[in-house]
């Protein structure tokens, strides 16, 4: 099952200042089901899995409350310890999902695809949670796994490769010191320039 909550999110979303022409108002949840269950399949993650499509006020709450992190994020999976017991039959639960749709959103934005693209990038990472992986912690197999679903599923890069690609493109305290260190052919040529009569 996928909850938005508040209600008006997707509304609040579309109308949003630099929103584009509506695409976050686009959010089919029938079709993002279908393909949670796709993904869900793919994994062997057996059991319902239930989503929450919030805002970053909700989840940083969550963030806070379960993994003791004072900030927003785009997604949180909470595996389920156990079987849970429905109505005269037992029912697996896999596990919960929650996303920020306001990150999600911004991300989709950054990444020049559309909000309902993003959720999938979004769920496809929760369900690789709910399988037992966790990129923080193993050799690179939660990031081949996602890599090669993102590709059969036709979606852009995963969180696992867009973290790695902003990490190498980020510098690091020696490269930041030694380019202070170390001024540009132009701007010796400008100091040349100015200090000039």
């Amino acid at each position: 099952m996928i909850v938005i909550e508040p209600a008006s999110l997707l509304a609040s979303l579309a109308a949003a200042p630099g929103s584009t022409s509506g695409r976050a108002a686009r959010l089919g949840k029938r079709e993002l089901s279908s393909f949670l269950a796709l993904a869900a399949e793919e994994l062997g993650v057996k059991g319902h899995i239930s989503v929450l499509l919030t805002d970053d006020v909700t989840i940083r709450a969550l963030n806070r409350q379960f993994r003791k992190q004072d900030r927003a994020t785009d997604v949180l999976s909470f595996p389920a310890a156990e079987q849970v017991e429905a109505r005269r039959k037992s029912a697996a639960l896999a596990g919960d999902l929650a996303i920020s749709l306001e990150t999600a959103a911004r991300q989709a934005e950054a990444f020049g695809h559309g909000l309902h693209t993003e959720v999938k990038v979004l769920l496809l990472h929760g369900v690789l949670h709910l399988a037992g992986l966790d990129h923080e912690t193993d050799s690179g197999q939660m990031a081949r796994r996602e890599g090669g679903l993102r590709k059969r599923f036709g979606l852009p890069l995963g969180l696992i490769q867009r973290s790695m690609d902003m990490a190498k493109k980020a510098p690091t305290k020696k490269s930041a010191k030694a380019a202070r260190k170390k001024p540009t052919r132009l701007a010796v040529a400008a100091r040349k320039r100015s200090a000039q009569p």
